[in-house]
């Protein structure tokens, strides 16, 4: 019978390599890695769960034990892979997304994450969608208006107000903070 595990803090795809080679390391099998899960071909023993734990921790991440934990680090995971780690533009709302995935109303979610969490979950979207649009900014390949397009923004003055409102500055004074801050490799 598997099981089904839900890990606190994973992010990224270094972050399941990382959580891959803690299982591997105390022969753990399992069936299948994703941000923020792994499902364990079989429960584990109580002594085999704390060491795991235990690893995990001095890696940075933690096991989630309580329903309402998992479902905020369920909807911190979508969030984050659909902005960060997907290709496709955003043409549905993440409200919509996040409701459907985890197959729950989306009213009682975001009340669940707002009572947990220090911030609104619209708060925390928008400020995965900036952190995500500064990065595309500094990667410099695709235009205001691409980047605008991606997030599934109305408009670019939409972003621009929302980049303003959260960072403090526009993304034209964000990039040429940037590009004076960075040096070429001739310049050493």
């Amino acid at each position: 019978m598997n099981e089904v595990i839900y890990i606190k803090n994973m992010v990224c795809p270094r972050c399941i390599l990382a959580v891959s080679n803690i299982l591997q390391e105390r022969d753990i099998p399992y069936v299948a890695i994703k941000l923020g899960e792994v499902e364990l071909t079989k429960p584990l023993s109580v002594e085999t769960k704390n060491l795991f734990s235990k690893a995990l921790q001095d890696s940075g991440f933690s096991l989630i034990n309580d329903r309402k934990s998992q479902l905020i680090e369920q909807m911190k995971t979508l969030v984050v892979d659909k902005i960060h780690h997907s290709s496709e533009e955003l043409d549905i709302k993440l409200a919509d997304y996040i409701s459907e995935k985890l197959h729950l109303d989306y009213k009682y979610l975001s009340s669940l994450f707002s009572s947990v969490e220090s911030i609104t979950f619209e708060q925390y979207i928008i400020n995965q969608k900036i952190e995500r649009t500064k990065e595309l900014i500094v990667y410099d390949e695709l235009t205001l208006s691409e980047i605008a397009f991606k997030l599934n923004y109305s408009s670019v003055a939409y972003l621009s107000n929302q980049f303003k409102k959260v960072t403090g500055m526009t993304p034209t004074q964000f990039k040429n903070s940037i590009n004076k801050n960075r040096k070429s490799l001739d310049d050493f």
